[in-house]
């Protein structure tokens, strides 16, 4: 019996917002990703493993993550 297993990381872009950044000081809009892992078996996602979260300033590109938290907190405002 043959058992084709492994993961898959997907990274969908969402909406981001107006803020300071920590890096350059410039109050400028940021990108929000979500970096999801999944387990696939036969080429199909079964179950998501681990989730990450990272903003983005598009005025300096400085990168930093964030919590599942803060995230939902960034989608309320």
């Amino acid at each position: 019996m043959l058992l084709l297993f492994g993961f898959k990381t997907a990274l969908k872009a969402m909406p981001g917002r107006a803020a300071t950044c920590r890096h350059c000081g410039a109050f400028i809009h940021h990108l929000l990703e979500e970096q999801a892992t999944k387990f696939t078996l036969f080429f199909i996602p079964v179950l998501t493993v681990s989730r990450k979260y990272r903003i983005t300033c598009t005025n300096c590109g400085y990168v930093s993550s964030i919590t599942g938290r803060r995230k939902r907190a960034l989608e309320l405002r």
